[in-house]
């Protein structure tokens, strides 16, 4: 059985009981090296994760005898690898646990509710800004090339009014959290996901 396990935003107190459970059971675990770095007593095999995912969905292929556990940042089926996986395997092979995903986590920082919440990611892509402003509650996800300054200069290039907040490294020690006007924004952000808010509907 494959069971791909969403260890949420970070902290190992946010993981369910269900994902500890089956990483104790596995045979394999597969993550990229900075959540396989949290298990240094493991006594199974461990596999890399790299950028070769169809490589990786091939070689689960062959191994669904096996106990093994893949470990996905947040919530495996949000812009998580479960969507890869669950696309090319059985259904009957493998299972999904979910995990908090940053942006739940950001929200309940931040007592701010998810009510029609539109959810995006700028991971490899990118966004449609024009429909991205149009909702007046946004989350977004961000990478390298397209964060928190990106967005901010996007927002001021249309005039539009909009506050953003800026949650940083969710979850872990040096977290830090920013409510911005986009003029605000600064060029560099650690790890993050954005929420975009039309206050003044």
């Amino acid at each position: 059985m494959i069971s791909v396990i969403g260890m949420g935003p970070g902290d190992a107190r946010l993981r369910t009981q269900a994902a500890q459970a089956l990483i104790a059971q596995a045979d394999i675990l597969v993550g990229w090296a900075r959540l396989l770095a949290d298990f240094p007593d493991f006594q199974g095999e461990k596999y890399v994760l790299n950028a070769d995912i169809d490589g990786l969905i091939d070689w689960l292929q062959s191994k669904t005898e096996q106990n093994i556990v893949v470990l996905a940042s947040g919530d495996p089926l949000l812009f998580g690898i479960g969507k890869r996986i669950t696309e090319r395997l059985p259904k009957q092979s493998c299972q999904i646990i979910s995990g908090i995903s940053s942006i739940q986590y950001l929200f309940a920082r931040v007592q701010l509710d998810m009510n029609d919440l539109y959810i995006t990611s700028s991971h490899g892509k990118q966004p449609d800004f024009d429909f991205i402003f149009q909702h007046d509650k946004v989350a977004m996800v961000t990478d390298k090339v397209v964060g928190p300054f990106q967005i901010a200069q996007e927002i001021l290039q249309r005039g539009l009014s909009r506050t953003l907040i800026v949650g940083e490294n969710l979850s872990y020690p040096d977290e830090r959290l920013h409510f911005l006007q986009p003029e605000q924004v600064q060029p560099d952000y650690d790890m993050n996901v954005v929420v975009i808010l039309n206050e003044r509907q």
